[in-house]
Parts: C-alpha cells; sequence; structure tokens
C-alpha cells in the first residue's frame, strides 16, 4: 500500500524537504544542532506524517496525521520567519520558501476538509 506517493501534497512535500535543506545549508555553524536542526526535523515531518496517515485503517486517524503535518508546517514557518529576522535567510529566498509554505497549507486544509467529509 504505497498511496502517500500518489498525494500531490506528499510529492509537493518531499520537495519542500529539500528546498529546506538548501536553505538552511548556509545557516552559521553555531546553529547545526539548534535552529537548522529543528527546521530541518519539522519539515522532514511533514511528508512523513502524511505518509504514515495514509497507512492507517480510518479516515478519523489519517485527518489526525495531516494534522500533525500541518502543525509541523506552521513550525516551519515560524522558525523560517525567526531566521529571517537573525539574517540568515535573504528576503528573496523567505518569500520564495513562505508561497511554498502557503500552497503545502492549502493543500493539506483541502485534503483535510475532503476526508473529513467521508466521515
Amino acid at each position: 500500500m504505497q498511496i502517500h506517493k500518489d498525494l500531490e501534497v506528499w510529492q509537493k512535500g518531499i520537495s519542500f524537504v529539500t528546498d529546506i535543506y538548501q536553505v538552511t545549508n548556509n545557516f552559521p555553524k553555531e546553529e547545526l544542532y539548534g535552529l537548522t536542526n529543528q527546521i530541518r526535523r519539522a519539515a522532514v515531518s511533514i511528508p512523513s506524517n502524511i505518509a504514515e496517515g495514509s497507512a492507517r485503517q480510518s479516515n478519523k486517524e489519517f485527518i489526525q496525521f495531516l494534522y500533525i503535518a500541518l502543525g509541523s508546517l506552521m513550525e516551519v514557518e515560524t522558525q523560517l520567519i525567526i531566521s529571517k529576522n537573525l539574517f540568515y535567510i535573504p528576503e528573496d529566498i523567505f518569500t520564495t520558501t513562505q508561497l511554498k509554505i502557503n500552497e503545502l497549507g492549502k493543500m493539506l486544509n483541502g485534503l483535510i476538509k475532503y476526508r473529513k467529509s467521508k466521515l
């Protein structure tokens, strides 16, 4: 059962993780075990929770994992704002990343809404 690989939100989530690793690659070395690690872990959590939730037996469980993925996305957004304020991320990179966050958020909310309608 590999339904998650067919979901566009999962595919975009995987791509987003790659983007986040590239964005954080130039963070100061002293942030390696702080902000860099935290952002990366939260980003990885997004497609991971989509995948785990899609393998669950019930729609209700899947929805719960989608909410966790959405929470991780908001965590990444918050940490990127902090990173921008600390001048770790240039404005243009932040803006591009923010657009991807918005898109993923809309997709996750849409999937949650759709799954809730099937309860």
